[in-house]
């Protein structure tokens, strides 16, 4: 059968998600009957607090079940902005719109500033979605590497200023990281701003593991001098509490970018759903001790693995942020195929989280979907227990 569509340029310019290609691996295996350990996904494993789901509840008894005004609720948008000034960002109601989830937001960005053949740098190891979207807005890559500086920007400025223009149209800033969990300095956002100033860049704060930060202190990029007029801060409410499923997130800037952004947002998902939204207020407001107690397992989850992987011999850069860890493979008992590029390091990341999903039953996402061969990346959003076995399946099949 001739197939009848022709595909866009753009679509086939992106591959599907590695890290949704894993995890729905994974389901596929705990479907036959695996027991399957997953480390793969960025999914806090708590319920949403209770507090927020009766808040969802109490807003479809109310009957806020149609569309509300394109941008969100006002009292929604009001109680981000409120947020919003906690962190120091000059913030109004009116400059916020609110998204079915933070991805959307941040597709919203690239769509919003980025034409074909803008640069746009990003800092390696970077969450998947960042080079599609980049490619879906018809964007050229640049990428600095953080790897050989423990993840950390600071060390790596030098670097950042060598790879930015006067011709860079964008910069993505993602702090604490996914997927690394690394929280950057003020020094370094400091040193972001110094650099977006002089060559005139956009950048993207995408903050949306702000609230789950153990041993460093959050900066948000647009409370800096220089900042608040070229910054896009993007976040949302599916980490913090634990709210994947609900998809509520939202862009924050400032003159004329929500209302060309908002042309965007209007003509393809019209508004977040309304309920929804209503309990997004509820989560500002109301939360901060359920988000405490998650913060907490989080921090002791890391600190288990930590130990655990060095007990084994195997050093991990720790990170003060998001419930990820960058896992440095050894490939020496693993023998995989090339990758397309024919780039054997890729391969062998690659090559490993197969190995371990196949031998070991436990799912983790290769270092080189996010720019970072040798590399898995773990998500220790999974108890203490899952945790432990995962080590030990990874141990008695030799992949550590």
């Amino acid at each position: 059968m001739t197939d009848a569509y022709d595909f866009s340029d753009r679509i086939e310019r992106v591959a599907p998600s590695a890290t949704l290609a894993i995890s729905n691996l994974a389901a596929e295996k705990e479907a036959e009957g695996a027991d399957i350990v997953d480390l793969s996904v960025g999914e806090p494993d708590f319920d949403t607090p209770e507090n927020i789901v009766e808040a969802g509840k109490d807003a479809l008894d109310a009957g806020h079940t149609g569309y509300t005004s394109s941008n969100g609720i006002p009292p929604l948008k009001e109680a981000i902005a409120e947020k919003l000034r906690g962190t120091g960002i000059d913030a109004d109601a009116d400059e916020v719109i609110v998204t079915p989830g933070g991805k959307q937001a941040l597709y919203e960005t690239f769509q919003t500033l980025i034409d074909e053949g803008d640069e746009v740098v990003l800092l390696d190891p970077a969450w998947v979605s960042y080079e599609a979207m980049t490619k879906l807005a018809g964007g050229d890559l640049s990428r600095v590497d953080l790897a050989p500086h423990g993840f950390q920007l600071e060390p790596a400025l030098d670097e950042l200023a060598e790879t930015v223009s006067d011709d860079t149209e964008l910069l993505v800033v993602n702090s604490p990281s996914n997927p690394t969990g690394a929280v950057f300095s003020e020094t370094a956002l400091e040193g972001v701003r110094d650099l977006a100033v002089e060559h005139d860049i956009a950048v993207i704060s995408d903050e949306i593991y702000e609230r789950i930060i153990y041993d460093a202190e959050h900066v948000s990029l647009a409370s800096l001098d220089g900042m608040a007029d070229r910054t896009i801060t993007v976040n949302g409410f599916s980490k913090a509490y634990s709210m994947t499923g609900w998809r509520l997130g939202y862009i924050h800037a400032k003159g004329d970018f929500v209302g060309e952004a908002g042309k965007l947002h209007s003509h393809s998902v019209s508004c977040a759903v309304n309920f929804v939204q209503h309990a997004g207020v509820e989560a500002l407001e109301n939360t901060d001790e359920a988000v405490a107690e998650m913060r907490e397992a989080f921090a002791d989850r890391r600190d288990l693995l930590v130990d655990l992987f060095d007990k084994h011999g195997v050093d991990v850069d720790v990170g003060d942020g998001a419930f990820y860890m960058m896992l440095p493979v050894d490939d020496s008992e693993v023998q995989g195929t090339s990758d397309a590029s024919g780039d054997a390091s890729r391969a062998d990341d690659q090559a490993w989280c197969e190995a371990a999903i196949e031998e070991a039953s436990v799912a983790c996402v290769p270092g080189s979907a996010f720019n970072a061969p040798g590399y898995a990346r773990i998500s220790y959003a999974a108890s203490a227990e899952r945790l432990r076995e995962a080590v030990d399946r990874l141990v008695a099949n030799d992949l550590l």
